[in-house]
């Protein structure tokens, strides 16, 4: 058998991840994208690909030769609810949705990879190519595993990439141990008495109490937390329901908060009440605090995070492998995989000129295509060595 043409494979690769970027799809929305995900598959000659895990997530499975190992390769496949900003040919046919953390590439790659595999072989054992629904809510690794995917089809390891913007293409980086946070939102809600902006002194309005509590809790961090411990506290909305010549009388404050071990998420949300509690009380007014937890820290086995970076130094060039990457205070549901079986999340360079993941005008770099498909395959191989 001919060896799979790499230069065909690339404009393969190019051609998938455009289809994919002009027509987005939400999380637990993505029929179309996992039925263009399953056809592939299939195109490719996998011994089985299954459709609906979790919704709408897809498996295939490859074999080779007679080990009895098998491992996980992972990629997400929803978009954002963002209006694309953009001029390119490829732009979003489905206004307000858009990719704009560039799971279209994550998931071009994981089929380029399939396809290398499947073409040229090279490992002994199992391959699971795990299409993942609704990453961006921290809800579709849970589904997936919650209908069965360990039991269905059991790996051994596992192991994902994200892209990276700033990081130029070409480069590769990783750590052992926590590299991304937990994710912790909260909202708050204080309630007083509304009436006339002339007459302050006749209700008990929450304004001035809402500022005041959004200064108090970045407390938390800087002032009852360990300065040893990475964690975020962030208000992203206040809410009331006042107008220009009415003092609110309710107010809704929401956002979140990023941590790296369960003990400094609890610490958060103590202080939070507490800090909620009085503020509230000062001001003459009630506080509620609904806390909850959306995403796990995402914490690299060691070994796993080794044989990622042999894996990877075997096909990108001398240098551009760091195997002491930063922690980052962004969050992956990756990590529902690593509470079930060891793994490694790395990320892969976008480009230096890359506009920020979550921003409208943000496109993959089809140029990292290639990169990330030999990180996945050279993954297999080497995890799964003919003998």
């Amino acid at each position: 058998m001919a060896a799979l043409d790499h230069d065909a494979l690339i404009a393969e690769m190019t051609a998938w991840r455009r289809d994919l970027h002009a027509h987005p799809e939400f999380g637990f929305e993505e029929k179309r994208t996992a039925a263009f995900v399953a056809r592939k598959l299939r195109e490719f000659g996998l011994d089985e690909v299954v459709e609906g895990i979790g919704g709408t997530g897809v498996v295939g499975t490859l074999r080779r030769g007679s080990g009895n190992r098998a491992i996980a390769l992972r990629a997400d496949m929803d978009a954002l609810r963002i209006a694309e900003q953009a001029d390119h040919g490829h732009v979003s046919q489905n206004h307000g949705v858009m990719h704009a953390c560039g799971h279209d590439g994550h998931t071009a790659m994981l089929l380029g990879a399939a396809r290398m595999l499947a073409a040229d072989g090279g490992f002994d054992g199992t391959v699971r190519f795990v299409f993942q629904p609704a990453e961006e809510w921290g809800k579709g690794a849970l589904a997936m595993l919650d209908d069965g995917l360990m039991s269905r089809f059991p790996f051994d390891e596992i192991y994902g990439l994200h892209n990276m913007p700033g990081l130029p293409v070409g480069r590769f980086e990783t750590r052992p141990g926590p590299i991304m946070s937990a994710e912790d939102n909260f909202e708050i809600v204080l309630r007083g008495l509304g009436g006339h902006a002339a007459r302050p002194h006749g209700g008990r309005e929450v304004l001035v109490a809402a500022c005041a509590l959004v200064t108090n809790l970045q407390t938390i961090v800087s002032r009852r937390l360990s300065p040893a411990d990475i964690s975020v506290v962030s208000v992203t909305e206040l809410v009331t329901d006042g107008t220009r010549n009415a003092l609110p009388g309710f107010a809704r404050i929401l956002g979140d908060a990023r941590s790296f071990r369960p003990e400094v998420s609890a610490a958060i949300e103590q202080q939070m009440r507490i800090i909620a509690e009085g503020t509230a009380l000062t001001y003459n007014c009630s506080a509620e605090v609904t806390y909850t937890r959306e995403f796990v820290p995402l914490i690299n086995d060691a070994d796993a995070t080794a044989a990622a970076i042999e894996a990877a130094s075997s096909v990108f060039d001398p240098g551009a492998v760091n195997g002491h990457g930063e922690i980052v205070t962004a969050s992956e549901d990756f990590a529902r995989f690593l509470d079930h079986v060891p793994g490694c999340f790395a990320y892969i360079g976008n480009g230096e000129g890359s506009a920020p993941l979550h921003n409208p005008s943000f496109d993959f770099n089809d140029d990292a295509l290639i990169h990330g498909a030999r990180f996945h395959a050279a993954t297999a191989r080497h995890r799964l060595p003919v003998a």
